[in-house]
């Protein structure tokens, strides 16, 4: 399974020629980011926002056999039950024996039993900039409890991209004893080694 951060909170996800898109955002919606330029058989929205709604940036194929089981849990993008900013979904991607989680604009811990169902992730995408979703604390006792083999954090700012209210990466990388920075993209096997896995999206600066 590889996956590619676009920016944001913008994955593709490929597995045997085919690929899912995650959460794309609307030309000119997060500052610093360019307009998407992708094609994709599937595209997934965590929620209806237009920096993470915008299935039409993306250029649909058909035809293509999903390898994926794909689930989702329902939950919120704030810790109000959904009062500030409403609902949020979180995505799991099964394929080739492999687990993905792409946890959307996550704002509120879980229940016990969503945690559950998380359990055993090879990938944990998760935002850790706060402010619109769970701060960078949360965010990694969350990360600790899934418990994912590779956990890569998105949905943050640095000088080049991202919302100014947002937190930048070192605010959730300062608990971490595990980070590796890669590039764009990272291929996603079994017996990878326990990691925080910092990629530079395509659509923006350097992380």
């Amino acid at each position: 399974m590889k996956i590619t951060w676009l920016g944001h909170s913008c994955f593709k996800i490929e597995e045997n020629g085919y690929s899912v898109i995650t959460d794309p955002y609307s030309a000119g919606s997060v500052p610093g980011y360019g307009a998407l330029q992708e094609e994709a058989d599937c595209v997934l929205c965590s929620h209806g926002h237009g920096d993470h709604c915008a299935e039409g940036e993306i250029k649909k194929r058909t035809g293509g056999v999903c390898p994926f089981e794909i689930e989702f849990i329902d939950t919120f993008h704030d810790d109000q039950k959904g009062a500030l900013r409403g609902t949020n979904r979180i995505s799991i991607l099964k394929a080739g024996g492999l687990k993905l989680i792409h946890m959307g604009d996550i704002g509120c811990d879980l229940t016990d039993e969503q945690y559950e169902k998380l359990q055993g992730a090879d990938v944990l995408l998760i935002p850790v900039g706060g402010f619109f979703t769970v701060e960078p604390d949360l965010a990694k006792k969350m990360a600790d409890r899934i418990g994912a083999v590779v956990t890569v954090p998105m949905h943050f700012r640095t000088s080049e991209f991202g919302y100014p209210k947002i937190g930048t990466l070192d605010a959730y990388t300062k608990y971490c004893d595990d980070v590796k920075t890669y590039g764009n993209s990272l291929e996603i096997t079994k017996g990878m080694e326990k990691q925080t896995a910092v990629l530079t999206p395509v659509y923006g600066g350097k992380a």
